[in-house]
């Protein structure tokens, strides 16, 4: 019995150093996946950032050799803090404008308008790029809508393509808001409004309108307006055929623009390449959001949302503005 004992034992002592041993090598098994895992996790991300990161089409226009047609886009409302603010506009038809290989510049529009101002800014811009590169010529494309402050800007061009169906045309300026005064009577919600200067409250939403305030808005639209239809008259000179309504803020589709002169034909933007330019390589120089300012305005607009709770629960405050 001892002998057959003896001999037992070995076998358990090898049988348990072999458990443990497999159990080891399934242990580094699952260690080994999970850090591939983890690798081609960290790969994937990291080409995911350099996909957002890099722009792509910078490094189109410096791969390019020869001639091109410069495009730069304008989408959207024109703003100072958009895609379509006069920073970015100008920014990238300074590049356009400025590249050696650059045949001529589209400016394709795709705009309700917006501010004045901005749209002032660029349309000074091209003006003086025209003036300053008096080879490269800058036409605009219409494609959905080019509408007030796109207009604007569009008439700065040397030539405007549209499609027969784009919305063309709102010469015209706006200031709205809305009346309180009725609804917080109702609910007895009580206005408290302190300024330094009789003006300063000017058209406040929970006042009663003041004529002085409205007769002053007024003036101040209408001489914007002046400023609107100068510019419109100037860029489009003999080829407008004005009409009582032109400059009444009503917009038109792209066939009745060019019969009115605020076009000139119909085209796309490969069509005037093509056609007008003569050049069919387009490169794209519009200023595109990085990752960086993308995680700054998500970044600002949860600041903004919080800042906002706050001023709810404020009481009485003087404020400068």
């Amino acid at each position: 019995m001892d002998t057959e004992k003896e001999a037992q034992e070995p076998n358990w002592e090898r049988q348990l150093l072999e458990k443990i041993a497999l159990e080891s090598l399934k242990e580094a098994r699952v260690k080994r996946r999970w850090g591939i895992f983890f690798k081609f996790s960290g790969l994937a991300y990291l080409v995911a950032l350099l996909f957002l990161v890099v722009d792509w089409d910078a490094s189109e226009k410096l791969a390019a050799d020869g001639r091109h047609t410069a495009l730069v886009n304008v989408n959207g409302t024109i703003d100072a803090k958009g895609d379509a603010s006069a920073e970015k506009i100008n920014g990238a038809l300074q590049s356009a404008f400025g590249d050696k290989g650059t045949a001529g510049v589209i400016l394709r529009i795709n705009s309700p308008g917006g501010s004045p101002v901005q749209a002032g800014i660029v349309h000074d811009e091209i003006r003086r790029l025209r003036k300053n590169h008096p080879d490269i010529h800058l036409y605009v494309v219409v494609e959905d809508m080019c509408a007030s402050g796109g207009y604007y800007i569009a008439s700065a061009a040397d030539k405007i393509f549209v499609d027969k169906a784009s919305i063309v045309g709102s010469i015209g300026v706006l200031m709205d808001g809305f009346g309180f005064t009725e609804a917080m009577r109702n609910l007895g919600v009580e206005r408290r409004l302190l300024t330094s200067g009789e003006n300063k409250g000017f058209l406040d939403p929970f006042l009663p309108q003041d004529a002085g305030q409205k007769a002053h808005a007024e003036t101040l639209l209408r001489e914007i307006h002046a400023q609107f239809i100068d510019v419109v008259r100037k860029g489009r000179g003999d080829r407008l055929r004005e009409t009582q309504e032109m400059f009444s803020g009503l917009m038109w589709t792209g066939s009745q623009s060019v019969k009115l002169g605020l076009a000139d034909d119909f085209g796309t933007v490969d069509s005037v390449a093509r056609d007008v330019i003569e050049v069919e390589n387009i490169l794209d120089y519009s200023l595109k959001e990085n990752i960086a300012e993308r995680l700054a305005k998500r970044l600002g607009a949860g600041v903004s949302e919080s800042l906002s709770l706050l001023r709810l629960f404020s009481a009485d405050r003087a404020v400068i503005r």
